[in-house]
């Protein structure tokens, strides 16, 4: 996947410099679909998904669910709401918007169910799907230890990527990052790559690489902005976006690395609900619905073709 150049910086989330700089969280951005060109150059919010209410229900496909599932009349949705464009909060600061919103709430139409996505902190919605949450979708990077405590299925592609301050004057190197300060999300594989680096650079004898993890990504952003942190570390359409909205503060340093699917959290060993989601992600990727979602965030480099159940992710 290459950077999300397309990204729609009219979109969405208040990564707006005053925001960075007062470690605030998504959503009180202002503006207009003109404003980028704005001598302000803020940004707008007003975009706030993609309609997904003309979606029918599948009568096959929702008799597939669980008990568990229906009998609320709800689908609840665990999700990070601090990772612009996948999951994030509108102007109001209350709801939740992007692209995995949009496909969360096309899912429940096809259930013929409510949509109520809810916002956790990313590290405690794994532990809480099939209990808190009917699913999880919070741009869930596929691995093999996930899969050891949940189940998958895929709905989008996505690698990580690098940012630093525009013109690089850290001079970072990814391929020596000793010494250095590196942001990350918690409980993400960014993190976890980034202290494996750290343990390599301890066992080589090297400078300490200073691993600065933050539960809100806007944070990692800031981090990098105002100095904090050298670089940081994120999913790619995340990393891309986040750039966008810092006004040319920010740039991506080098090329997207590791593309991998990312997936819709399950209950482990729950085959009736892994088939009744794989099926609707199927249906909505065959009717187009997926896509004009993917489109409308600008992030359409990530689409897939196929879903599938348990796939073989990263590392």
């Amino acid at each position: 996947m290459e950077a999300k150049k397309s990204l729609k910086t009219v979109a969405a989330c208040a990564l707006s410099v005053a925001m960075l700089f007062a470690g605030a969280a998504c959503g009180t951005s202002d503006g207009s679909d003109d404003a980028a060109s704005s001598d302000s150059g803020s940004k707008s919010s007003e975009l706030t998904g993609y309609d997904v209410s003309l979606v029918q229900k599948d009568d096959d496909i929702a008799k597939l669910l669980p008990d568990y599932v229906t009998k609320d009349g709800k689908l609840t949705i665990g999700m990070d709401t601090s990772y612009a464009p996948a999951e994030f909060l509108a102007e109001d600061g209350k709801t939740p918007v992007g692209f995995d919103v949009d496909i969360a709430k096309a899912l429940a139409q096809v259930f013929g169910l409510e949509a109520d996505p809810e916002t956790a902190n990313f590290d405690s919605i794994i532990p809480s799907v099939g209990s808190k949450y009917d699913i999880g979708i919070s741009s869930f990077t596929v691995t093999k230890e996930r899969l050891e405590a949940v189940d998958f299925v895929s709905h989008f592609d996505a690698g990580s990527a690098w940012a630093v301050k525009k013109g690089n004057p850290n001079k970072i190197d990814t391929s020596d990052l000793c010494g250095k300060k590196v942001a990350v999300q918690t409980a993400t594989m960014q993190e976890t790559e980034a202290n494996k680096i750290a343990k390599q650079c301890e066992a080589d004898g090297k400078d300490k690489l200073g691993v600065i993890s933050s539960k809100l990504q806007t944070d990692v952003t800031t981090n990098v902005v105002t100095g904090k942190a050298d670089v940081f570390y994120a999913d790619s359409p995340v990393a891309g976006y986040a750039i966008a909205q810092t006004d040319g503060q920010l740039e991506m340093l080098g090329k997207v690395e590791g593309v991998a699917p990312e997936g819709i959290v399950i209950k482990k060993g729950d085959s009736q609900m892994d088939e009744a989601v794989q099926k609707a992600v199927q249906k909505l990727i065959d009717d187009g619905t997926y896509l004009k979602i993917l489109k409308y965030w600008g992030v359409e480099d990530g689409a897939i073709e196929t879903s599938e159940i348990n796939m073989p992710g990263a590392e």
